[in-house]
């Protein structure tokens, strides 16, 4: 069987090593008279490059084009010897590989790739991998933020399908947080450092981050882009806290730029770091004897094994294959040194399934396989996809998008040192569960050589707030100046390295902190310059306006029949009630105050109840005019006393509101937020807010039936009818408004509030009082006793005709 790899290729030292580890992996595979053979080709990392060579591995004999599509699409295409194909190491390439796999039904098992977009098994479905997908790497990323309470984050992706899947799908995480995305830029495909345009995205994009406020950068994109961004960081002295991607955060050659401290300091996250069994003693005996791979011979071209130890390169860490010299001599203990924890256990991983796959597809045990060496390459897909064993401590099962129950470690690059390596320490680990759990080190910080701003004075309430550490307590700021004592200042653990803009300084319930300075939280409420405000008021000045002109209109036709109808002088008191209540629209606008903006609500709930209550004492009048049931009238016409109803039934409102305003009165309340202060009237008792609501619309009921039982009346001028309207109305608007009202938040809720009473009194105002207004300019015939004579003659021939047909 051929057990073949897509691997990148162009000379690299962890290159070369991860090319063993799938040698000596496979070699540890012990199937009983079984050989797993292997191919490696070279791929270069690029797209046309994987294609040829995974076109090559699919053929089933020597001639090329066997492995062409055939004439006959429905036809199957022919078994290729190829079985399974480890690789390749980056999403863009793997994408590739797996569409042109898929149609052969070959497992695919990547070491590297992590877009999410492979884990869509109806695009691709062969593919599984022994790293987890980005979809839990930008999870993890945000819970990190959540740790360190950091408020606000850059993203920096690329176009490609790792950088571009990545950045999106942090957006999507981080939107169901509260923490904001100060912007996301994602780098051209044709980003790198001999291309002019570039310089000039390059250049933007620095000045915005430099202009910005964010407290971390996440970049999430492909080594080489990282290379370049932070070479112009260091240039720029930026000194910010990055957040790495599993394509940077470990590497080598990013870690060794000269001056990589000025960046500032850097979290990544890696995949599970575990040691290869093994492969280090492997790695130091390679070289002995006559039998060596091609890469081994290949490698001693490259950097031939020093004939003493004076030659070798003292370092106790894999220097980038850009340190070394041409022909530089290498021992075996600085190969070893260079062995990386994380793709070479994954690459080991991915081995280790396919053997687990073998053994079940052919029911081996230890000492023989029942089932002959004849399979397809789809029976082994079947079996790898059901794998569920234990390599070590590391549990290895697949779940229905290909993709393993592995987590992350959490690195941090301790920069303490400043002219030495970077040390890249593991600080905790993101679990599938979607928990960061902790690990007790020390972590440098603030890093050395920085300057952080700090408060020089803090308002009354406020204190600087020193940080828990495991060597020594930190200074408080003074004199502006962060001090942190001698710079071995450490946090005791993860879940205590706050950050410091964020933490340093504790600022009270009505500031807020921002580089380490606290700022007051500006107050939220209803501006009178916010275009909602401004409609309000210009409807509430309209109503006003019309109800002034209405008052005079009642006035100069005071003695005619029509303002009769209405009520007489209780007209006055009901256009006074609705002026109240346009007024009252105002008191919802602004800083509410206790003494003005607060009593807005109980002072509607006695003016519109004096509106109804005129309103009910009209439609009493109506009905004793017009009544002649002996027995009914009888007890109509002992309520007809129009003054008495309205002083009785408004009087009931003003003891409610009173009591209200005396025992439980609205007060303004501040709520904080992050930044701002939400300034509003708090109804301290609902019951008494419900109980005026409930009587409002307890009057409300009452004359809509008197008004609906007063419609067959023969009146001239449908006060019956339009009462029926406006009061129908002024129920519909207030059980639309109470939900709304007891759910909504924020500054708008005021005006809510304010719409609801400036539709009641416009409702009244148009449907029970427009009309007569309408009569007295336009109708005038109308108004007068004769019209209303005939009106009811009329209205009585008609009744007394249709009795007696019937």
């Amino acid at each position: 069987f051929n057990l073949s790899s897509v691997h990148f290729c162009s000379y690299d030292i962890q290159m070369f090593l991860r090319s063993q580890v799938m040698i000596y992996a496979i070699s540890k595979i012990n199937l009983p008279n079984i050989t797993i053979g292997y191919d490696i080709y070279d791929t270069c990392g690029d797209v046309s490059l994987a294609l040829r060579a995974t076109l090559q591995l699919l053929k089933n004999q020597s001639d090329p084009q066997s492995c062409l599509v055939p004439a006959d699409a429905q036809s199957k295409l022919p078994e290729p010897k190829t079985k399974v194909v480890i690789g390749e190491r980056t999403s863009e390439v793997s994408i590739a590989v797996a569409r042109l796999v898929a149609l052969s039904s070959i497992a695919q098992i990547s070491y590297g790739s992590t877009s999410e977009l492979l884990s869509r098994k109806y695009k691709f479905p062969t593919f599984l991998r022994t790293v987890p997908s980005d979809e839990y790497q930008t999870r993890g990323m945000v819970e990190l933020v959540k740790t360190f309470y950091w408020q606000t984050v850059i993203i920096v992706g690329s176009d490609d399908e790792y950088g571009k899947y990545g950045s999106d799908g942090l957006v999507e995480t981080f939107s169901k947080t509260d923490i904001c995305i100060e912007f996301v830029h994602i780098l051209s495909a044709h980003f790198n450092k001999s291309d002019s345009q570039t310089q000039t995205e390059l250049t933007k994009l620095l000045e915005k981050i430099e202009n910005s406020s964010a407290e971390a950068i996440i970049l999430f994109t492909k080594e080489s882009n990282v290379e370049i961004i932070l070479e112009a960081a260091i240039r720029h002295k930026f000194n910010r806290t990055w957040i790495a991607s599993d394509s940077w955060s470990s590497s080598p050659k990013i870690s060794a730029i000269p001056g990589i401290q000025l960046a500032g300091q850097v979290f990544g996250f890696i995949f599970k770091q575990k040691e290869v069994p093994g492969f280090k003693d492997y790695v130091m005996s390679m070289f002995n004897g006559t039998q060596k791979n091609a890469f081994v011979k290949y490698h001693l071209t490259q950097h031939p094994l020093c004939s003493n130890q004076s030659e070798e390169v003292k370092v106790n860490y894999c220097l980038p294959n850009n340190q070394l010299e041409s022909e530089q001599c290498l021992g075996t203990s600085f190969l070893a040194n260079c062995i990386d924890r994380d793709e070479s256990y994954n690459i080991y991983l991915a081995v280790q399934v396919i053997g687990e796959g073998f053994r079940h597809l052919l029911k081996c045990d230890d000492h023989r396989c029942k089932r002959s060496s004849k399979f397809t390459a789809s029976e082994l897909l079947s079996e790898i996809q059901k794998v569920n064993f234990t390599v070590g401590t590391t549990r290895i099962f697949f779940n229905r998008d290909g993709d393993p129950s592995l987590g992350y470690d959490i690195v941090y690059w301790n920069m303490s040192e400043f002219n030495k390596a970077i040390q890249i320490q593991t600080i905790g680990e993101y679990l599938p569960n979607g928990k960061i759990t902790k690990h007790h080190v020390c972590v440098l910080f603030p890093p050395k050589g920085s300057v952080y701003n700090c408060a020089k004075t803090c308002d009354p309430g406020q204190e600087l707030k020193k940080i828990k550490i495991c060597c020594k307590v930190c200074v408080s700021c003074a004199d502006g100046t962060f001090s942190p004592g001698n710079g071995k200042s450490f946090i005791t653990n993860i879940d205590k390295v706050q950050l410091y803009r964020q933490k340093l300084i504790v600022c009270t319930s009505a500031a807020h902190s921002h580089s380490n300075v606290c700022f007051n939280k500006t107050d939220e409420f209803l501006l009178w310059t916010d275009p909602f405000s401004v409609i309000l008021s210009f409807l509430a000045v309209v109503g006003i306006i019309v109800t002034v002109v209405f008052a005079v209109l009642f006035a100069v036709y005071l003695k005619t029949p029509i303002v009769k109808a209405v009520g007489g002088y209780l007209c006055f008191l009901e256009l006074f009630s609705l002026v109240a209540g346009f007024c009252l629209t105002f008191t919802f606008i602004g800083k509410p105050t206790e003494k003005i903006h607060c009593v807005g609500v109980p002072l509607f709930g006695v003016s519109f109840t004096l509106c109804i209550s005129c309103i009910l004492a009209n439609l009493l009048q109506i009905l004793v005019a017009f009544n002649f049931d002996l027995n009914v009238g009888s007890w109509i016409k002992k309520l007809n006393k129009p003054l008495l109803v309205v002083t009785i039934v408004s009087g009931i409102q003003v003891a409610l509101s009173v009591s209200w305003l005396i025992v439980k009165p609205p007060v303004p309340k501040e709520t904080p937020g992050k930044v701002t202060i939400l300034q509003q009237c708090e109804t301290q008792s609902p019951e008494y807010f419900i109980a005026m609501l409930a009587y409002n619309a307890f009057l409300g009921f009452i004359c809509f039936v008197f008004a609906f039982k007063g419609k067959q009346l023969p009146d001239l001028y449908k006060n019956a009818s339009l009462i029926t309207i406006s009061m129908l109305l002024f129920v519909v608007i207030w059980i639309i408004f109470l939900p709304i009202y007891l759910t909504l938040t924020g500054k708008y809720k005021p005006a809510v509030q304010s719409a609801a009473i400036l539709t009641s009194c416009f409702s009244v105002l148009g449907c029970h009082l427009a009309p007569k207004c309408y009569i007295m300019l336009f109708r005038k015939e109308l108004n007068h006793e004769n019209a209303i004579t005939e009106y009811i003659r009329n209205h009585y021939e008609r009744k007394g005709i249709s009795v007696v047909q019937s």
